[in-house]
């Protein structure tokens, strides 16, 4: 299976803030700016910024909730991420096993 990599999508998952970000949206169904800093160890303004992020790559879905607005993870995005995540390393395995087959080539010449 050929999945075609979304840079710009790997490249929102890449932070560790915005990866516990989704883990927290993903836990309480949802979630604004000002509930995400307070459990996080930066600013609302940052959390802002990166939700922004995640909103551009299609990973959350923003809904107006008063004065705040409202995140939920884009489940359907999510999975496109994971199918990526997959397809990549079914690719570094095959070269890390024909890496291996290699070596041990090299070897067994090397003793014989």
């Amino acid at each position: 299976m050929s999945v075609s990599i979304d840079d710009e999508l790997w490249s929102a998952v890449g932070d560790p803030i915005r990866r516990q970000m989704l883990d927290l949206l993903l836990t309480d169904g949802s979630g604004t700016a000002t509930t995400l800093s307070e459990r996080l160890p930066i600013t609302r303004q940052a959390v802002a910024k990166h939700l922004g992020v995640l909103d551009r790559v299609g990973l959350v879905h923003v809904t107006p909730s008063g004065r705040e607005r409202l995140y939920e993870v884009d489940e359907a995005q999510l999975a496109r991420a994971v199918a990526q995540l997959s397809s990549v390393g079914a690719t570094w395995d095959a070269r890390l096993r024909r890496i291996k087959r290699i070596a041990e080539a090299i070897q067994r010449g090397q003793q014989g």
